[in-house]
Order: C-alpha cells, then structure tokens, then sequence
C-alpha cells in the first residue's frame, strides 16, 4: 500500500525514544504506521494501538509487528504522542475515554474532521493539541496534510508533528485554525472530486468506443501527466488551459459545453457544501447540537 521511499525526511526530528499511541486505527491511522516504520522513524516497539475487534487487531499485530489493545485509556497513558484516528460520531464516546488518562507532557493530535482543538481541549483537559487534515493520497506517502496547533505545543513538538505527517506526503502548518476546516474541503475531500471526474471521463471514452481498459489507462496519464505538467511549468492553471485551447478547436468547443453545464459553479457548491457539513461536525461536537449556521458562500463578483 505505502510507496514512499525509505529515506528520513531532511530535518527530521528524534522520535527514538517517543512511544506513538493510536486511537482509531482505519486507513488513514495504518497509512501513517507503514510511513513511520518503512521510513525508519519510528520501531514497532515504540507503537501501540487500540482496537476493539481481535481480527483487526491481529492482522495489525502481524502486519507491522505493533502492539495493539483493546482499551483507548491504555493506550493514552502510555503515549508521550497520542494519534486521535477515530469516525467522528463515535469521537464524544471515545473522548470521555480518554478523559484523565492523557499525561500532560503528551502531545495531542487529532485527524478527525471536524474535531476543533478547542472541543478536544476541553474534553480531554488536556492544552497541547494538534487538529491536521490527511487526504486519501498519504496511503501511498503522496497525501497533503493541513495542521494547526495550539499555543502550548512547542517547537520541538512542532518539529516532531512535520515529522510525523511527513510519512504521508507534504504537510503544511497554518496559523488560522479554521484554514484546516477549510482544507477538509478542499485536500481532504478533493480526492473525492477528482475520482468522480475521472469515472466521468472513463465513461465518456467508453462511450466513444474504447475498451473500458484501455479508456481507464488513457485518462489516468492524461491527468497524470497534465498534473506533473501543471506542477514543473509553475504556471497559472488558466494560462496552461489556454496554451491548449486553439480558436474554434476541439478544446473550445469542449470548454464551451462544460460552461453551459455551470462546470465551476457546481465545483464551488460542492467545496462549500463540504464545508458546511465541517462546520456542522464542530458544533456538534462542541455544542453536542446536530448543525449549527452555515456559512453563506461568498456572491459573485
């Protein structure tokens, strides 16, 4: 599953004689483990994970050589940094869990979406809290990750956070909290996005009359490669776009349908809507109430 190589990220920080608790250990939870240890940053002995059913537990056991147990508190007293991977419905029961057990030179950081430090904090009664906002892509150590901390997190635990979510991919620390909430809507649901039009352009090839195979493998290295061409050139997407968009050619005409189909528009909803549903899980959580008021998207022009 994971792809990244080997080598240590440059900087980074000394976690040999850290011990990393897991709550939570689903997809995301397993994608930084195999990061950590295939990079050599952390040793299967260094980390403990909880996880109720004995079948999940066992294969994590046997798959990465960690130890794994059935109680949440175990694992946060034993954490000097303490991994919060969990769904966000079953986060409040987990939380009063967890309340008392966490230590208060343990560093907090959380992956659930819509889970604000503030919340966290007060649950847990506990100050140095990390919220981060990992993407599907860091199951292969490509993934972007969107971090805030709180004040009292300090800078060698800052430098063990970029440590850490450097196992799955490029990290990037923000001063304004709410960017990350922001960012759920945007890098952590963007996979989401950027699937839903690849099937579209599959199924469209298939239409024309390729072979599903064959229309899969053309539209995969068309976007790879228009992705790595967009990245090496540094220019603004509109500039490539016209680059390839030649006076009454096929790509006009195809960009002229795709504007009557309110294309952008209906990306801009989905983001909004996206992060709409964020801001709901926070005051869930915060308020224990099921919405709280939305934001209005911002009007045009």
């Amino acid at each position: 599953m994971y792809q990244a190589d080997q080598a240590q990220p440059e900087g980074a920080a000394d976690l040999t004689s850290c011990t990393l608790g897991v709550v939570g250990t689903g997809v995301m939870a397993e994608a930084m483990i195999a990061g950590l240890l295939h990079r050599g940053l952390l040793s299967s002995s260094q980390v403990v994970c909880s996880h109720p059913r004995k079948e999940r537990a066992r294969e994590l056991e046997e798959r990465f050589g960690v130890t794994v147990v059935a109680d949440n508190a175990e694992v946060a007293r034993a954490a000097d940094i303490l991994l919060l991977a969990v769904k966000p419905q079953v986060l409040p029961r987990v939380l009063r869990q967890l309340a008392g057990a966490v230590r208060p030179e343990t560093l907090v950081i959380s992956i659930v979406a819509g889970a604000s430090s503030a919340a966290l904090s007060a649950r847990l009664g506990h100050r140095a809290i990390v919220r981060t906002m990992p993407n599907t892509p860091a199951q292969i150590g490509a993934g972007v990750s969107v971090w805030f901390a709180t004040p009292e997190v300090s800078s060698p635990a800052k430098s063990q956070v970029r440590t850490l979510l450097s196992a799955l991919g490029t990290e990037l620390e923000v001063e304004d909290e709410r960017q990350v909430a922001m960012a759920t809507a945007v890098s952590g649901t963007g996979p989401t996005y950027a699937f839903l039009f690849t099937e579209s352009l599959v199924e469209a090839a298939v239409h024309l009359g390729f072979p599903r195979h064959l229309a899969r493998r053309l539209v995969l290295e068309t976007l790879k490669g228009s992705i790595e061409f967009a990245i090496e050139s540094g220019e603004h997407p509109a500039q490539l776009r016209d680059m390839v968009t030649s006076p009454g050619g096929t790509s006009a005409e195809a960009l002229a349908a795709l504007e009557r189909g309110r294309f952008r528009t209906v990306i801009g909803d989905a983001v909004w809507a996206a992060f709409r549903r964020t801001l709901q899980l926070e005051a869930s959580l915060e308020e224990g109430s099921p919405s709280s008021p939305s934001p209005a998207p911002p009007s045009p022009g």
